[in-house]
């Protein structure tokens, strides 16, 4: 029925359209030129191309894009009107760019100064939009091992046509552009003793038997007897520099940037070479500027004329350097350096205007290297980028939980920050402690600029919620409903708890990150399903200072496809474990990872070329929890049984679902009774719908609103509707509706299949089976908080409608006029047949029914 009135509906509208195109054709309307994305490209080829060229950019200005917390990492921005750089990239970087409104598209260089995740994490979906957006070019400079890393990522990305990813190792000369010339510092450091170690001895096997290449460290015979695949990897192991690989990682090399900007010429000043009678306004003044500019002297109507006269002084070109010295065993190598003692010294070619210290507390704090950071002088400025920052970066993220926490404290926690209780170093320089966004501007003036800076204000943020139409009155109404039903679950009956932490598809953005749940089975078990980049980030966000305690609870991670957004953040959740297991002092065990093979070849390039991580995992091959399946090996069959132990699973089970090749959704069944679905992505399956008979819990990918149907059978995923009816087949008792696509970045479209039975997940939602009730009551509130995003997907899906409608008509008006042509080309013999035919017709009938 309703579908017959929304039809009668956009007919009605579109009649006086029709009518209007039948009356006449309507006057043309001036088309809108296209947009062209790469302009600033032909404009700087154009550039190149001039003497205009050779002078330098008038803007220039280095920001922070992270300011070194632990959930955010440490990243740089450094902007001029002819280039867009960026030094380091870990998880996150695009996202917070995406929401300052730092534009990722112009994105030319990337500067490296290490190959450790906490630098490269987000390189890979970085590379992905660059390609997007369609850069034919982006530079990648830093270690050598950067080739290796882009190889690695075709794992999962597949090839990387249509952008030229040109790495520039520090072996390399200086690199060049309109903008400054960069200087690449190699500096060597210390092994750890850990390090040594590590290098000396065989890694632990990860494969459960059945991985694509070997875990093993090189240089073993245990590596050898552990790799399944024959005499060809065998020979390969034996490959070795010493007790390493040709070409793979090096965890002493950190590569440091001395950053000049070109000269720029003085300005041109008109008023005054006018008051000196100089030829302005014609022709022949274009030498004369020329020649001032450029320094020299000119003689006008008999008399000299200066440049100081008539132009501002040239600006020679300021230096910034981005040094990172991670630990104390590359103090030395960073004190000791000749190029840095150049500059020091007043000896090498530019001023050194401002030096990033990407450094811990404790290498701040030693005294040769508070010695060297001192000998710049007083004229130059510090900023330090480092764990002890606690800014607030992700400000969207904030804003929209304080509004959610006004509707429902418990179910939307307030977020808090995880806190460094590292003692600051003092030094008898100033220096700057870097805040997300601060700017250090280098032309035309040096100087800092705080205006820019994130601030947030919660109390801005609840305000600004208490004044939207109806809102106080339906959070009150919803209120006032949970209280005369039934009284939530205490905190003894808490558990399971499910944690969303990231509820978004494809791209992180500002309010959605990309997808990861957490499941935290009782207080001391948690288990995540996929791990999109930034969600150690999101774990940081949500827990704070206990971040550490859920990293140690964590013994299982599923991921459902090897696609970016479900498994770039797993490298740093290995990684931050292993920390919080040191920090809290507990012993350290591998992860599980229940995972497709294919992750194995990721994971080994990563290993071979940047950090030691496989001794940080084992691997439990997805589809051997397929039901029916054969178990392969007595290891594999032992990390089965260890995840159901762990967890105190009756069952934990997959089964491959319609999406990419090897992709899977999981049900997990717990000894006290309930049941929890995760479909992964998926089109509506019916393999999921047996294997989630009767959950308690079923969350399912719902990527596109009802009426997408075309576009959820392209994209292989499912719309709200169908995510609700799979569940409704499967007699699941909730539905959790999660990896809607950023076009929905606070709140998708209702479907009228929405039930008392379905919910929509945020970002740091967190319920448990308790809630069941509460979720329903939830959407009338959330409703007036986001009216106006509503109205507008209303109204967006309304002209979809229309222009679909239009095309129908052109369709249908396009198949008359080709019927009416082709009866006209009809002979009029067959005419007459075909109109006899017609007439005898009715006859015969009425004959037969008389």
């Amino acid at each position: 029925m309703w579908g017959c009135v929304l039809g009668l509906r956009l007919v009605c509208r579109w009649t006086p359209l029709r009518r209007a195109m039948s009356g006449g054709p309507a006057p043309p309307r001036r088309p809108r030129p296209p947009k062209d994305p790469l302009r600033h490209l032909r404009a700087r080829e154009k550039r190149r191309s001039s003497e205009l060229g050779t002078s330098g950019p008038s803007t220039v200005y280095v920001q922070v894009v992270a300011a070194g917390s632990r959930a955010s990492g440490t990243a740089l921005y450094v902007f001029s009107e002819y280039n867009r750089y960026l030094f380091n990239c870990g998880e996150g970087v695009q996202r917070l760019m995406q929401e300052h409104k730092l534009k990722v598209s112009r994105l030319d260089n990337i500067f490296l100064t290490r190959m450790n995740w906490a630098n490269v994490g987000g390189l890979s979906g970085m590379i992905l939009t660059l390609k997007e957006t369609g850069l034919p070019k982006c530079v990648l400079s830093g270690p050598p091992q950067l080739r290796n890393y882009l190889e690695a990522i075709k794992v999962f990305s597949g090839p990387l046509k249509g952008i030229d990813l040109a790495v520039r190792p520090h072996t390399e000369p200086e690199y060049k552009d309109e903008t400054m010339t960069v200087y690449q510092v190699p500096l060597v450091g210390r092994h750890l003793a850990s390090e040594h170690r590590l290098h000396q001895s065989p890694e632990r096997s990860v494969q459960g038997g059945v991985s694509p290449k070997c875990a093993p460290e090189t240089g073993s015979s245990t590596a050898e007897q552990q790799c399944p695949e024959g005499d060809k990897n065998r020979e390969a192991l034996k490959k070795t520099d010493g007790n390493r690989r040709v070409g793979s990682r090096d965890p002493t090399l950190v590569v440091a940037f001395i950053c000049k900007l070109h000269p720029k010429k003085g300005n041109f000043l008109v008023a005054k070479a006018k008051e000196l009678g100089l030829p302005v306004g014609t022709a022949a003044i274009g030498p004369i500027i020329a020649d001032l500019k450029d320094g020299k002297s000119v003689t006008f109507e008999g008399r000299e004329i200066l440049p100081e006269e008539v132009c501002t002084p040239p600006d020679p070109g300021l230096v910034f350097i981005v040094v990172e010295c991670p630990r104390e065993g590359f103090v030395d190598a960073v004190c000791e350096n000749d190029t840095f003692r150049r500059y020091q010294d007043g000896k090498a070619e530019g001023h050194v205007a401002l030096v990033i210290h990407i450094t811990p507390e404790s290498v701040l704090r030693d005294s040769r290297y508070k010695q060297w950071l001192e000998r710049f002088g007083p004229t130059t400025e510090h900023l330090i980028l480092n764990e002890n920052s606690n800014t607030v970066h992700c400000l969207r993220s904030h804003k929209i939980q304080t509004q959610l926490n006004l509707i429902h404290s418990e179910i939307f926690p307030l977020l808090t920050n995880y806190q460094s209780r590292e003692e600051e170093a003092t030094f008898s320089v100033p220096v700057v402690r870097g805040e997300c966004l601060l700017r250090y501007q280098l032309r035309p003036k040096p100087q800092w600029q705080r205006d820019v800076v994130a601030v947030c204000n919660s109390s801005e943020f609840v305000a600004e919620a208490l004044e939207l139409p109806g809102f106080q009155d339906r959070v009150k109404e919803c209120k006032e409903s949970l209280q005369a039903g039934p009284v939530r679950s205490g905190r003894t009956e808490h558990y399971p708890e499910i944690v969303f932490l990231g509820t978004g598809s494809a791209i992180p953005m500002k309010i959605r990150n990309v997808s990861s749940t957490l499941i935290n089975s009782s207080s001391t078990q948690s288990l995540l399903l996929d791990c999109g980049e930034g969600t150690f980030g999101q774990l940081c966000r949500h827990y704070g200072d206990q971040v550490d305690k859920i990293l140690c609870n964590t013994a299982a991670v599923f991921v459902s496809h090897i696609h970016a957004d479900h498994h770039t953040g797993l490298l740093n959740i290995l990684l931050e474990r292993q920390r919080a297991f040191a920090s809290l002092g507990q012993p350290s065990s591998p992860l599980l990872l229940i995972a497709p093979t294919q992750i194995m070849a990721w994971l080994h390039q990563y290993h071979d070329n940047c950090q030691e991580i496989l001794g940080h995992v084992n691997m439990i091959p997805a589809r051997f929890l397929v039901e029916g399946t054969k178990v392969i090996g007595p290891k594999a069959e032992a990390l089965i049984s260890s995840l159901l132990e762990k967890y105190g699973f009756v069952e934990f089970q997959t089964c491959e679902v319609r999406h990419c090749k090897n992709a899977f959704a999981c049900s997990m069944e717990h000894t006290s009774g309930w049941k929890i679905v995760y479909s992964g992505d998926t089109m509506p399956c019916e393999a999921l719908v047996r294997m989630g008979k009767d959950a308690t819990l079923l969350i399912h990918e719902a990527t596109l609103e009802d009426g997408l149907e075309e576009e959820a059978v392209e994209k292989t995923h499912s719309t709200t509707s169908q995510a609700i009816g799979v569940g409704m087949k499967m007699n699941a008792e909730f539905i959790m509706l999660n990896h809607f696509s950023q076009r929905y970045a606070k709140i998708p479209l209702f479907s009228a299949d929405f039930s008392d039975k379905v919910g929509i997940a945020f970002d740091h939602m967190q319920v448990c089976f308790g809630d069941f009730a509460t979720i329903p009551k939830l959407i009338q509130p959330l409703k007036a908080l986001f009216a106006d995003e509503i109205v507008e997907m209303e109204e967006r899906k309304e002209k979809r409608e229309l222009r679909l409608l239009k095309e129908s008509i052109v369709a249908s008006e396009k198949l008359a006029d080709s019927e009416n042509k082709a009866s006209k080309s009809t002979p009029a013999s067959k005419k007459r047949e075909h109109a006899e035919n017609h007439q005898e017709g009715p006859s015969k009938k009425l004959k037969t029914a008389n």
